[in-house]
């Protein structure tokens, strides 16, 4: 048993069959979230149903953008759930290196050899860890049909990565990305 399971909320983030009272919210574990672009995308978002974007010669898809020159990946950011054998997955947006972009394209589509990484810059701000600057990371392998994974070398994320993230401080991000479901699990 993780300790977390002593926690009520845990539980009833974990409870699929429970229902919020106050609105009949379910849930049925972490909640992992995604960027739809990197922050310097400068034009529309993307809708649910749009597979992409085109705007002149920039291009947006779930998981491959390119603006101008630049090319991006989607991919995952994990960081482990103190009191917990779970990781909760972010997925942002890695500025690389064009030589790195279709390195990954090719192995995505079976035209070259698997992906081995590579050096990038991470494109969005976790809310509480904005940066003035890109953070430099490195993009590692997925498992099989896996976005890559970031890894970060320093700055407070990285101390996330090696160290993990508390539960409070995970319900403090989930609101501060725009899904605050503390209310939700406070009481039956």
């Amino acid at each position: 048993m993780s300790l977390l399971a002593l926690d009520a909320r845990w539980r009833r983030l974990h409870d699929e069959a429970r229902a919020c009272p106050c609105c009949g919210r379910q849930f049925s574990g972490l909640i992992d979230f995604a960027f739809a672009q990197p922050d310097a995308w400068p034009h529309a978002e993307p809708t649910p149903g749009m597979p992409e974007i085109v705007a002149g010669e920039d291009r947006l898809s779930p998981d491959l953008c390119r603006i101008g020159e630049d090319r991006f990946l989607s991919a995952l950011l994990s960081l482990n759930v103190r009191g917990s054998d779970e990781e909760v997955h972010f997925a942002l947006w890695v500025a690389v290196a064009p030589k790195t972009f279709y390195a990954y394209l090719d192995a995505a589509t079976g035209d070259g050899p698997a992906f081995e990484g590579g050096a990038g810059w991470l494109m969005n701000d976790l809310p509480g860890f904005e940066s003035d600057e890109p953070l430099p990371c490195t993009l590692l392998p997925g498992a099989e049909g896996e976005r890559p994974r970031i890894r970060l070398a320093d700055g407070p994320l990285a101390a996330l990565q090696a160290d993990g993230i508390g539960f409070d401080p995970l319900l403090d991000l989930y609101a501060a990305l725009g899904d605050d479901i503390r209310p939700h699990l406070a009481a039956d």
